[in-house]
C-alpha cells in the first residue's frame, strides 16, 4: 500500500506543480481559480493534520497568494509522504472532526485516497475556468502522467 499511495502523490505533486507553473505564466489568474487552488491546499494540510490526530482550526477556503502556492504545496507533500513513511496499517481507523465539528472516522487509506481525489476534482474545476477565459487547459490525465 505504502507504494501504491506513493505513487499517486507523486502523480498529485506532478499535476498541482504543472498548474501552478502555468498559473505563474498567466496574466492574472482569475478569483475562482485561486479559490479552488488555496482551497485544495488548505484542504490537503488539514487531512494531514487528521491524519496525524491534530485538530487544527480548518480554514478550508482561506486565499493565498500565487506566490506562496509552491512552497505550501511541497509543504503539504513533504508531510504527507511521511505520514506515509511512518503508516505501518492504513486500515487503521482515525477519529476526527469535520469543519461542522461533527465526528468521524475513516481509515487512513481511505483518507489518503480523499486528498488525492478531492485535489483532482478541484483541478478539474480550474481546468474548466482556464476553458472559459478563453485559455487551453493543461493536459493532467494519469495516463499522460504515467507515458
Amino acid at each position: 500500500m505504502e507504494v501504491f499511495f506513493n505513487e499517486l502523490f507523486d502523480y498529485n505533486f506532478f499535476c498541482n506543480k504543472q498548474l501552478i507553473e502555468e498559473c505563474l505564466k498567466l496574466k492574472e489568474v482569475s478569483e475562482r481559480s485561486r479559490k479552488l487552488f488555496s482551497h485544495i491546499l488548505n484542504t490537503h494540510k488539514i487531512w494531514n493534520a487528521r491524519l496525524v490526530g491534530n485538530n487544527m482550526e480548518p480554514k478550508a477556503w482561506e486565499v493565498y497568494p500565487l506566490e506562496k502556492w509552491a512552497d505550501m504545496h511541497y509543504e503539504n507533500q513533504r508531510n504527507t509522504f511521511e505520514i506515509i513513511t511512518n503508516t505501518d496499517d492504513f486500515e487503521e481507523r482515525v477519529d476526527y472532526e469535520n469543519i461542522e465539528k461533527r465526528l468521524f472516522i475513516n481509515t487512513k487509506q481511505d483518507m489518503l485516497f480523499h486528498i488525492i481525489n478531492h485535489s483532482t476534482h478541484h483541478r478539474a474545476q480550474i481546468l474548466m475556468d482556464f476553458r472559459e477565459q478563453g485559455i487551453e487547459p493543461i493536459a493532467l490525465d494519469y495516463v499522460f502522467y504515467k507515458r
